[in-house]
């Protein structure tokens, strides 16, 4: 068959989206003559031919059916153009699912849909439906095992219409691989219909406007054409008639069906009764639910039913739900008095300390249970404190029933006692502490020093916690979310009036710790109105240096714990002010118990000369203040933040005295061990130097000192002492940064030397005297008469006995102290050269025998001690010479030459002595 016309032509469809049942407007050419010529109209594939109202040859408006394709052309067929083309596409959108209950403007395809009543396997009302895709987005399915997500939520439910649905359950089983952009996308969607549940019907209204307006005109044109057509009746119009009908049908209807719609009412009834009680069951379950969480210990669950039932049921004006609702509430008062009463309750973490406020918070509870459990923690703290202290009181009292169990020493830090002591060197001398770690240590450490390590210990537990417990209300992190936002400008104005109290909480901890380490070791330092209180350590002896050491250490290593929180620095200068004074008193007991100690170094003295004429004494004097010094080393030392012990001039002169005060003990003991009897000194220890010759083995065989071989021992310390160890010790001193260096050591030199010569002249007096007494009874020994004598045939024994003497002194000067040797044999020439010039300016006058007699032996002496004249012994001889007659003759002068070379050549051997003495002099 020819067709006359064209095929017909599609350029425009309007809109060129939509979802199913869309209403599009179709624009073309030869789209048909008339409505008989249209006989055919797909869109996507689906024939739309139905709903299709033909326009005009170049219009045509329909409705979109349910395609299988999402986008395809729109082909228009007519009996006289036959099947056409199209220029443009349509794009089919995946419509938006409706339930049951929710409006729509347009008619909804129900063949997706099934009767609720008629599933049998699902017991699910129909006012809990909802649709299966609420996110909107397209769901994938995970592989994740069903029963591993079980373990992961237990008690939970993906499924949104239950009570216990998990979200997180939800995304990982339909959406673990879905892109961040979808889920953003699934968000926009969740907020669109919750706005459109907002706005209810006036949506529904908007969203269908075109629908409601076609209904609008379809039912004027089918008013207007009945009443056209029965106007004219007698029985009236169409529509009142067909209303007649009506009610008579809905009459005969209700007479016929009344007993089964009674019974369907009933059964609604009854059905509407049990929909409220699902409905409605968490509200009437949940006072048992409450009393079950609580006792489970489960207060996030409560928290979480409370106010979900608050904002479902708090305004609601039902009695029934009043009344179960005043009962929640009760429940959940006496909750806020169990955790509160939780919060107050000490000890208690940080951790639950923070959970209980955070329930507390979400619970709404009256007043502030943050600040609250600050104050209570602060009791806490002082309590512990003095608890602590009692305990070691009435342990140190040694009263059992008031034990404390903060004096369990198993528990307690006594390792880092005995590894501070243990570093500690200077305890080998007269001390009473041991370094070796045996069974009864623990019991050798004093109460007072073991109470300062437990209630730092114990301060250092507890107030890290109380401080970030503060820092944690100051920045709102003990409360949740919801709470911090409904109560964040109250609480700020909480902080700041507060702040002023928690610092005096802090201070007032600092200050109760500072006092009761305060009333333990210094006492003297707390008033008497606090020694109640913070003192009541009833001791005698005071603790020694090194444990005021160990103590300070303990201090330090509190403060710096307590530093590392940013606790400021003005509310620790309490404790920085504690440490100086312990260090000052440290300083102190360790210079007094070196004086101590330095008391009993004579005790120690072993009277063991070595080559140089030392015994160890000097020795040990030096190590005793080395050593002591060394244990003060980390005292002294100033850590950051900390002021010099010698700030004070008060310090400084107190130092400075107790050093000159150790070192005028030691010379004191110099001066006694040199003045103590013989039967007092202990021999039995004594042995021989192997590097000392024959050491007082030609004066005691038994090893037996003498009062003047003491004065030269201790002579000879005392030079070395000046020379060397007070030197040393001034050096020592400066490096520990002692003040007043110069008048310790002028004032110690000056006491030393003062007792050098006081002994030097005991020594002198010993030893000079016996010999110068025997000259004058020597000279005129057998009546002997310078006026009447023989010629010299030489010298006489008065003389070689004197020479004698004083060789013996040189021998026992040289045995101990070879340095000695000419200091006092020059002091002793000069007594004998005084004594003897005295005896011959005495004489009356010289017979010519005589004359020469005096010079030989002047001279011998004169030239035999050469070595030791000193000017003053010099100007004695001079003077001797000067009272005798001159030689007149060459004869004479010959003799006495030839006299005293042969009393040089018999006493060759006894002069020995002076002559080894000059090599040595010369050579120096």
């Amino acid at each position: 068959m020819s067709r006359s016309r064209q095929p017909p032509l599609v350029t425009g469809i309007s809109p060129n989206e939509g979802i199913p049942w869309t209403k599009v407007t179709i624009r073309g050419e030869n789209l048909g003559t008339g409505p008989t010529d249209l006989i055919g109209l797909t869109i996507c594939g689906h024939n739309c031919l139905l709903t299709a109202e033909w326009m005009s040859a170049s219009k045509i408006v329909c409705r979109v059916g349910q395609a299988k394709n999402d986008k395809g052309d729109i082909i228009v067929t007519t009996k006289s153009g036959g099947k056409g083309t199209s220029t443009v596409s349509f794009k089919l959108l995946k419509p938006e699912k409706i339930g049951l209950l929710d409006q729509s403007a347009v008619w909804v395809d129900e063949m997706n849909y099934y009767d609720m009543r008629t599933d049998r396997n699902k017991g699910i009302p129909p006012l809990s439906l909802r649709p299966a895709n609420p996110l909107g987005i397209e769901i994938e399915k995970s592989k994740f095992p069903q029963k591993n997500l079980e373990m992961l939520f237990p008690g939970m439910s993906a499924d949104f219409t239950s009570e216990n649905f998990s979200a997180a359950w939800y995304l990982i089983e339909n959406h673990s691989t879905t892109s961040f952009e979808q889920l953003k996308m699934a968000v926009t969607n969740l907020k669109r219909q919750a706005n459109k549940k907002s706005e209810g019907n006036l949506a529904c209204v908007k969203g269908g406007l075109s629908t409601f307006f076609e209904a609008q005109d379809a039912l004027s044109a089918i008013h207007q054409k009945l009443e056209a057509d029965g106007t004219e009746k007698v029985e009236g119009s169409m529509t009142q008639k067909l209303e007649n009908v009506l009610n008579r049908a809905s009459t005969t209807a209700d007479t016929l069906f009344q007993e089964v719609l009674g019974r369907k009412d009933k059964a609604d009834s009854t059905r509407n009764a049990l929909n409220v009680l699902q409905r409605f069951k968490f509200l009437f379950n949940l006072p048992l639910n409450i009393e079950r969480n609580i006792q489970k210990g489960d207060y996030d669950v409560v928290i979480n039913d409370y106010e979900k039932a608050k904002s479902l049921f708090g305004k609601t004006e039902v009695q029934v739900f009043k009344k179960y609702y005043a009962e929640v509430e009760t429940r959940i008062e006496a909750l806020r008095e169990l955790l509160l009463a939780k919060l107050l309750e000490t000890p208690s973490t940080l951790h639950d300390q923070k959970r209980y406020i955070r329930y507390l918070s979400d619970l709404h509870a009256l007043g502030d249970p943050a600040w609250q459990c600050i104050g209570a923690q602060h009791r806490w703290i002082l309590q512990l404190m003095h608890s602590c202290k009692e305990g070691y009181v009435q342990d140190l009292k040694g009263t059992p029933g008031l034990h404390s169990p903060m004096l369990d020493l198993d528990n307690d830090t006594r390792p880092l006692v005995l590894g501070h002591l243990s570093q500690t060197a200077s305890l080998k001398r007269g001390s009473s502490f041991q370094s070796g770690r045996d069974d009864t240590w623990r019991y050798k450490t004093p109460h007072r020093v073991a109470f300062v390590e437990k209630l730092t210990k114990l301060v250092l537990s507890q107030l890290p916690n109380f401080w970030k417990l503060w820092i944690s209300y100051v920045n709102g992190s003990l409360f949740s979310e919801t709470a911090e936002k409904s109560g964040q400008i109250e609480r700020s104005k909480n902080v700041r009036q507060r702040q002023n109290d928690f610092k005096k909480m802090i201070q007032e901890v600092m200050q109760c710790l500072v006092k009761l380490i305060r009333g333990a070791l210094l006492p003297l330092s707390i008033p008497e109105c606090g020694v109640r209180q913070y003192g009541g350590w009833e001791v005698k002896s005071e603790l020694s240096g090194q444990w005021l050491a160990h103590v300070i250490q303990t201090i330090r290593l509190t403060y710096e714990s307590l530093t590392a929180l940013e606790i400021p620095n003005d509310m620790l200068q309490t404790i920085q002010d504690l440490i100086l004074d312990l260090r000052v008193r440290c300083v102190m007991v360790t210079l007094q118990h070196t004086a101590e100690e330095i008391k009993r170094l004579a005790e120690k003295e072993d009277w063991i000369v070595d080559n140089e004429g030392l015994t160890s004494l000097p020795c040990q004097f030096e190590q005793c203040i080395v050593h002591s010094l060394q244990s003060l080393k980390g005292v002294l030392e100033c850590k950051p933040g900390e002021a010099s012990v010698f700030q004070q001039p008060k310090t400084q002169e107190e130092v400075c005295q107790l050093s000159i005060n150790i070192m005028q003990i030691f010379i004191y003991c110099l001066e006694q061990l040199s003045t103590k009897p013989d039967a007092d000194v202990d021999t039995t220890h004594l042995s021989v130097d192997v590097s000392s010759p024959d050491l007082f083995g030609s004066i005691h065989e038994d090893f037996s000192l003498t009062s003047e071989q003491r004065l030269l021992i201790v002579l000879s310390n005392c030079c070395y002492l000046e020379r060397h160890t007070f030197l040393n010790i001034a050096e020592h001193f400066e490096k520990h940064n002692f003040q007043g260096i110069e008048k310790i050591t002028q004032v110690s030199m000056a006491s030393l030397k003062e007792l050098d010569q006081r002994l030097f002249e005991n020594y002198i007096e010993l030893k000079a005297d016996p010999i110068v007494g025997s000259l004058e009874p020597g000279i005129y020994a057998g009546y002997f008469d310078w006026k009447d004598c023989l010629p010299p045939t030489g010298v006489r024994n008065y003389l070689k006995e004197a020479l004698v003497n004083i060789i013996a002194v040189h021998a026992e000067v040289f045995t101990i102290s070879k340095e000695l040797v000419p200091r006092v044999l020059s002091k002793v020439v000069e007594a004998v050269s005084e004594e003897l010039s005295r005896l011959m300016q005495c004489v009356s006058s010289f017979s010519k025998n005589g004359a020469l007699q005096a010079r030989l032996e002047i001279c011998a002496l004169r030239d035999t001690v050469a070595v030791h004249l000193t000017p003053e012994s010099k100007s004695s001889f001079k003077q001797a010479l000067e009272a005798l007659p001159q030689l007149s003759s060459g004869a004479d002068k010959k003799l006495l030459e030839e006299l005293l070379n042969k009393f040089k050549s018999s006493m060759h051997l006894q002069l020995t002595c002076f002559q080894a003495a000059s090599s040595t002099m010369m050579k120096t």
